[in-house]
């Protein structure tokens, strides 16, 4: 065999590779396994899910800003909000008392308050409204698409229905139309009808019964039972005004007509094995959606209290998802129905949020929002579920509070007018789902650290007070409207709040002075933001030092203090630095590119304490804000939770304005802030080798580790006995 040499290596030659070929050529024709049928075809592909048609002018009716527009007090927390058709928001707190408030143009105005019970509200419900549109004549759009659905209507089999400033679908049985399409003398009307009762329940077996336009309680009902839940049910043109009320103690539910003025019920019926938790009226398919203690949920009437012959495509329970509730070992936390009436959905202890069809009792769509996958989402990489270390750890802690407290507001999760978003209150704020996409489309309220709302009413009716509203033919052309129609506004209620707060398409008008401008004094405050204000009040802001100067192993740092606009808590530090409290304290955690941190006498960050043995309140002034490095802050755990910890930032951080109390700025010594800045840090951000504030009684340093410069008088230092010791300087 012939052999070439070729840089030391002997290649084969061409007839040999040729020959070597052939064999592998054998040996795979031998080891191919034989053919023994026909194998599966291959898994068809997923289609992609189509986009939801419009989706643009649906988000457009709902609320978008970021941050409440707008909040007004009750006299005590809130735990019920509700939404008239008749363009009025109806909220009751824990002390009894209900108010009503007006919908304006922009915004609410107080219309009346009742002392509704002695005792807490523990039920409020508004009777159900429909809006009708009647079209006289045809319509011709500029929009190719809104053309295209508007020819469709002409066939009799789809209406567009005018709700809030948008085109929607409905149906009806017949539209007048002209041949040419013109709109010449077009008239549209849209008529809000109902939402004219309200009614509140407490334990006290008295039901309150309120004319809403006329601001006055028109019946009162004494019940031989305590009330566990009521809702209307009756529809527009039904003769009787019936109200279902359940039995705390027993399975019943009572039926009693609202105009009668009688105590007797018109029926009574056991509809579930336990009493009734939850009840919600579906006025579509004239049926009510209840939930009992156990979670059990069931389908009735309300002219017999029977499962509805109508309406629905099941009529065993075990054909339906319908014990998903009791299979997952929970309950029923609240009921709501989409305003087509062919969705509902459940919000449960478990913190999961079910969707149903109606009419299988199938679900629909599962959101789980548990503490465990909001952890999960923390450490993702979305930034859209993301929030601060800080502000997480917060917000996880009021979590577990609620968990403990049965006085909270039920949360809810309620439907858009379309019926194709969900919108419910969590962890990182309101969520606003597209059911159709299965996604989230926007979140409300993530930046209000201090807020955790729970219960939620949506408004999308009309701007104007009228009932009935003609639009002209030159409002037809819908690309041509500049001014929205609508305002569309989310009313909230919040964890141990007195408020209820208005998010809409605005933000706050003034957002430096969002904590002064937004949050409306309608109420007198309570009596312990009375006793802090007169605290504040007894500090004299006159004899609270404005310099500070703190001496540290690595150098002074010259502090600016704002005894004015932050006066208690420039004198909760300054008193700590008379009285030797911060002496050999390290600074425990430091973080390169954002700030150092002291101020803690276990140097772990979980001591300290002010000088009234409480934690006290933050003071933000708008004036004082994290906008630039060596900013002086208050280190906290939460809202009004102020010790003796503070923090010296080497960067902007506006993230934190509104979170911590900015009492300072540093002057002089900003290199030395740098040097414990940039120290070596272990995994849990505490510095290497300890970097300590100095003891005042060491000889060496001229004078104690801090001096205080009295505000009148910055060139004399005053010093006390338990500074200077016996030493002298």
């Amino acid at each position: 065999m012939e052999e070439t040499q070729n840089g030391g290596e002997t290649l084969p030659t061409d007839a040999e590779e040729s020959q070597n070929g052939n064999a592998s050529s054998a040996v795979v024709e031998t080891e191919e396994e034989p053919m023994v049928g026909p194998g599966p075809p291959p898994p068809p592909r997923a289609r992609p899910k189509r986009p939801l048609q419009f989706e643009h002018a649906y988000l457009d009716a709902l609320p978008s800003a970021q941050m409440y527009e707008k909040s007004y007090m009750h006299r005590d927390v809130v735990t019920h909000v509700a939404v008239s058709s008749a363009d009025f928001v109806v909220t009751g707190s824990v002390d009894g008392h209900l108010k009503f408030w007006k919908k304006k143009a922009i915004g609410i105005e107080f219309a009346k308050h009742f002392r509704s019970h002695l005792g807490p509200i523990e039920g409020l419900a508004v009777s159900y409204s429909s809006t009708l549109l009647h079209v006289q004549m045809g319509l011709k759009f500029q929009d190719p698409k809104i053309s295209q659905i508007y020819n469709r209507c002409k066939l009799c089999r789809n209406v567009l229905e005018w709700r809030t400033g948008q085109l929607h679908l409905g149906t009806i049985q017949a539209i007048p139309f002209t041949g040419d399409g013109s709109s010449a003398g077009l008239s549209l009307e849209m008529v809000s009808v109902d939402g004219l009762l309200c009614c509140t329940i407490s334990n006290d077996k008295s039901v309150k019964i309120y004319d809403v336009v006329n601001y006055d309680m028109m019946v009162m009902i004494r019940t031989e039972f305590v009330p566990g839940a009521v809702e209307w049910v009756y529809k527009q043109g039904d003769v009787k005004a019936r109200l279902a009320i359940s039995d705390r103690d027993s399975s019943y539910v009572h039926i009693f007509d609202a105009r009668s003025g009688t105590n007797e019920p018109i029926i009574s019926r056991e509809v579930h094995l336990g009493p009734v938790k939850v009840m919600r009226y579906n006025p579509v398919f004239d049926t009510v959606i209840s939930a009992d203690q156990q979670g059990m949920v069931e389908y009735w009437t309300p002219d017999t209290l029977k499962f509805p012959e109508t309406g629905v495509k099941f009529r065993m329970k075990s054909d339906t998802n319908l014990f998903e509730i009791p299979k997952c070992k929970t309950t029923v936390s609240s009921i709501e129905v989409s305003p087509d009436g062919k969705q509902f959905s459940i919000t449960s202890p478990d913190r999961r949020i079910r969707v149903f069809w109606f009419s299988t009792g199938k679900l629909r769509r599962v959101y789980d929002e548990s503490l465990e996958v909001a952890q999960d989402l923390q450490r993702s990489d979305v930034p859209l579920y993301q929030l601060e270390a800080i502000d997480f750890g917060r917000r996880m802690a009021v979590e577990r509070e609620i968990e403990k407290t049965e006085s909270a507001p039920q949360p809810n999760a309620v439907f858009d007018e379309s019926s194709n978003f969900l919108i419910y209150a969590t962890l990182l704020g309101i969520k606003v789902v597209n059911l159709h996409t299965n996604k989230v489309s926007r979140i409300l309220g993530k930046v209000e650290n201090n807020d955790r709302f729970l219960r939620i009413a949506l408004y999308q009716g009309d701007k104007s007070s009228k009932k009935v509203r003609k639009i002209p033919a030159a409002a037809a052309n819908v690309n041509e409207s500049k001014e929205p129609l609508t305002d569309p506004t989310l009313i909230c209620c919040a964890f141990k709040k007195h408020r209820i707060y208005l998010f809409s398409q605005r933000e706050p008008e003034e957002p430096e002075d969002a904590t002064k401008g937004r949050d409306i004094f309608n109420e007198k405050p309570p009596a312990d933001e009375l006793l802090a204000a007169s605290e504040i009040g007894k500090s004299s802001t006159t004899s609270l030092p404005d310099n500070v100067i703190l001496r540290t192993t690595m150098g002074d740092i010259h502090m600016k203090l704002y005894p004015e606009e932050c006066p208690k808590t420039v004198e909760n530090f300054t008193t700590h630095c008379r009285n030797g409290y911060y002496d050999n304290l390290i600074f425990h955690r430091v973080i390169k590119g954002f700030m150092i941190q002291t101020g803690d006498p276990l140097g772990d960050g979980t001591g300290g304490q002010s000088i009234w043995g409480r934690e006290f309140e933050d003071e933000f002034h708008k004036s004082l804000r994290h906008d630039r490095p060596f900013t002086v802050s208050m280190a906290n755990a939460g809202e009004n939770t102020n010790g003796s910890q503070f923090f010296i930032t080497t960067v902007a951080t506006p993230w934190l304005d509104n979170k911590h109390t900015v009492f300072g700025r540093v002057i002089k010594g900003m290199d030395v802030v740098q040097a414990i800045e940039k120290v070596k840090t272990d995994r849990g951000e505490r510095p290497q080798v300890d970097v300590k504030i100095l003891n005042g009684k060491r000889r060496n340093n001229v004078s104690v580790f801090i001096r205080v410069f009295d505000s009148t008088n910055h060139k004399v230092p005053y010093l006390t006995p338990q500074h200077l010791g016996s030493e002298k300087l």
